[in-house]
């Protein structure tokens, strides 16, 4: 991979271990902590994602008309200020405030990397978009470890160690990323080449696909909220949970060998890609939802791995094939948008569903409403079929 792609993977792994002292967290230091309800705790992360789709959608913008560097920087800025407010006092009334805070800047972040690896490295394709996600997901092994360990000394801690990783951050991106900006004349021109009516099709076809995407997201979000109290509730311990998260980013890395025959095979269908990967999901919630072990935990994680190993880099590589030229950042915007909406609902939805019928019914219902996200995955490419668009070959 080029040098550049290197020190994106490298600031991507920083920021999601930063990160990682806080969103598995989340709930449970709202719940156990500060004495909230699901349903209250469901509200606040609810407000942190809806900020984050603001961002997100900014920080596609941005990307496009003043580079992925300073939308970068400008969401590292508003995080370290928010994180520092978080370590002077994370009682109730600055943890709202400040974690919605946290969910705008860190949604700015996002899409500008995702935007800038596909710029970087356009011939990579999957790989460009994977090479992130594997980034994100070392961190995910590493960070909630960590954040465990922390937590069980002290959970106070885990804002300092989340600032100290954002301050890290800052420097590599400070130093290194300015090189990797597109000049915004550059950008401006193209837009302008990218008018008509047949360039609306790759837009609406994102649109449908993205709806799949939400729903999904809607149900994985619970393994951070419900699924999270409920395994502490039938005794797994908050450095055992933490573990399960560090499972799932180890075997992200380690299990690229087992799939790749998989992905492969199936390249240049990236529809195929997202449908197996959804169906594997579905299996991880339907095991997950008679789990009263720690081991049961566990083989659910196992199995949710393989499954988003397999749709998770699909989409954002969709949407980079779809993108008129341009239009990069403002696409995968709404890549990260479509995520940060069913992060923003699944908390709320499965707190008031856990609340009402108790875990395991709230997620039969949730996994249904997941299996219906194949419909839009199998639907999305009928505007471009009708309007004889071609996606970009990466």
């Amino acid at each position: 991979m080029p040098r550049k792609v290197w020190l994106l993977i490298i600031g991507m792994f920083v920021n999601v271990i930063g990160n990682s002292f806080l969103w598995p967290l989340n709930t449970i230091y709202m719940h156990d902590y500060l004495e909230k309800s699901l349903s209250v705790a469901g509200l606040v992360l609810m407000a942190n994602a809806g900020a984050g789709v603001v961002g997100n959608l900014l920080g596609g913008f941005f990307f496009d008309k003043i580079g992925g560097y300073k939308s970068i920087m400008a969401g590292i800025l508003i995080s370290i200020a928010a994180l520092i407010g978080l370590v002077i006092d994370h009682s109730w009334g600055p943890y709202v405030v400040l974690l919605t805070v946290l969910g705008f800047s860190g949604g700015i972040i996002f899409p500008s990397f995702y935007a800038m690896v596909g710029t970087v490295w356009p011939e990579g394709g999957r790989r460009s978009f994977n090479s992130i996600y594997l980034a994100q997901n070392v961190g995910v092994a590493i960070g909630p470890a960590l954040a465990g360990f922390v937590a069980a000394f002290n959970i106070d801690f885990i804002f300092t160690a989340n600032l100290a990783f954002y301050v890290l951050f800052f420097f590599i991106a400070f130093f290194f990323y300015k090189q990797m900006s597109i000049a915004p004349e550059v950008h401006t021109s193209i837009l302008k080449e990218n008018t008509g009516i047949k360039k609306k099709a790759p837009f609406i076809a994102l649109l449908i696909v993205m709806i799949g995407y939400l729903l999904t997201w809607l149900v994985y979000s619970q393994w951070a909220t419900t699924i999270s109290t409920h395994a502490t509730s039938v005794g797994v311990t908050l450095r055992e949970y933490s573990f399960i998260w560090s499972i799932n980013g180890l075997l992200i890395v380690v299990g690229q060998p087992f799939i790749k025959p998989i992905i492969t095979r199936l390249e240049n269908k990236v529809k195929t890609q997202i449908l197996l990967g959804l169906s594997i999901l579905l299996v991880s919630f339907f095991v997950v939802s008679f789990a009263n072990t720690y081991n049961v935990f566990i083989i659910a994680m196992i199995i949710l791995t393989f499954g988003e190993m397999i749709a998770w880099p699909a989409f954002p590589t969709l949407a980079d094939q779809l993108a008129p030229r341009g239009k990069e950042g403002f696409y995968q915007g709404i890549v990260n948008s479509a995520a940060t909406v069913g992060k923003m609902i699944g908390p709320i939805a499965g707190g008031i569903l856990a609340d009402l019928y108790g875990v395991q019914i709230a997620l039969w219902i949730l996994t249904g409403l997941m299996s219906l996200a194949v419909i839009p995955t199998l639907l999305y490419d009928v505007p471009l079929k009708r309007s004889g668009y071609e996606p970009k070959s990466r």
